[in-house]
């Protein structure tokens, strides 16, 4: 099979803003480009598999990489959002991981990414599969002032990551992503199971108790955001290049790229940063495509493409690594001083202990 079917060259152009080609392998190419525009002119409609990206966030302050204020947020996707409707086949996915937003001032959060996924879903039709979270256990305790100072809120360690589809039933299969069971499915799977109706109304067959040798993960998702050695900052620190500042894990677009995809189908990224999706595509023998419009960024992804990388460099693999695990709550409640709540509601700053 043509490894580039779908996809339509460019026509030739003297515009300034012309995409250019930065990164070009058997499967793939990245360009640097303004992502809405590159689809228009590169992508037929119905060819694409899936959209797997993390865009810029709505965020109060600017970052260096770009990106809206969670205000006019939505306007600014809409003509992305066009060429997703677009461009997607019937049984094709967009999945979008983004993260939400505080208000400039108070401890309250901006609605702009349920914003952005009504106007997906009501303007686009695009349908909502499944809500994902993502969940990184080393996310440091932010907003600050709020987590650290004033003591009136818990630290932000979860995205959203929406899972969209033109149509009600979007390619997918839970066997490509499933976990090991937990020690007490072990041991219930090993003692045995009575079939029993719940308190809840769940009637639970015999059939719980059949070892299918994994567990169906849930809807959150557990990576830590913690690269600190890989190829790509090896690459970048030797050569003096700009590292993107918010990479998500490979191991996330993975998930979904296995997921949602076989192989063979065409993956795109229009917001691709420094290219994990790429590279993740490319490893796991999918067609992609990546678009980024900050060039510097470009010249730091080549080195993921540079040399082959087993997936053991890129990600842990087997049943053997150790789990993220979560405090349930309660476990401190008889240790913690019940001290009074500030009655404004952590208005007021407190004042330095000496």
């Amino acid at each position: 099979m043509n490894r580039q079917e779908n996809i339509r060259l460019l026509p030739s152009s003297t515009e300034q803003n012309k995409p250019e080609e930065r990164i070009r392998t058997s499967l793939g190419v990245a360009y640097w480009a303004e992502s809405a525009s590159l689809m228009e002119h590169l992508l037929d409609e119905d060819s694409v598999d899936l959209i797997m990206t993390s865009p810029p966030f709505g965020l109060v302050r600017k970052k260096e990489y770009g990106n809206a204020d969670a205000s006019d947020y939505v306007n600014w996707f809409r003509p992305f959002a066009k060429q997703f409707a677009r461009v997607l086949k019937p049984s094709g996915s967009l999945v979008i991981d983004i993260g939400g937003a505080w208000n400039a001032g108070t401890p309250t959060k901006s609605l702009y990414h349920y914003e952005l996924l009504l106007m997906l879903c009501k303007e686009f039709d695009f349908h909502l599969a499944q809500e994902f979270f993502w969940w990184n256990p080393s996310k440091l305790p932010t907003p600050a002032e709020w987590v650290n100072v004033r003591r009136i809120r818990v630290k932000d360690a979860v995205n959203n990551i929406f899972w969209l589809s033109p149509s009600p039933f979007p390619k997918a299969s839970n066997r490509r992503v499933l976990t090991p069971y937990s020690k007490s499915m072990e041991g219930l799977l090993e003692a045995g199971y009575r079939a029993k109706k719940r308190p809840s109304g769940h009637d639970i067959s015999k059939n719980f108790s059949t070892d299918n040798g994994a567990a169906i993960p849930p809807n959150l998702i557990a990576v830590a955001n913690t690269e600190s050695n890989s190829h790509y900052l090896r690459y970048c620190n030797e050569n003096d290049l700009p590292v993107h500042p918010a990479r998500f894990p490979a191991l996330v677009p993975e998930y979904f790229i296995r997921f949602l995809t076989d192989c063979d189908d065409l993956v795109i990224d229009p917001f691709a940063g420094s290219c994990v999706t790429g590279e993740v595509s490319e490893r796991l023998n999918r067609r992609w495509i990546c678009s980024e419009i900050e060039d510097k960024y470009l010249l730091g992804a080549k080195g993921r493409f540079l040399e082959s990388q087993s997936p053991k460099q890129l990600r842990l693999t087997g049943t053997k690594v150790e789990s993220y695990n979560i405090q349930r709550p309660g476990a401190l409640w008889d240790d913690n001083p019940q001290l009074p709540l500030s009655a404004d509601g952590g208005r007021t700053r407190p004042k330095k202990r000496k």
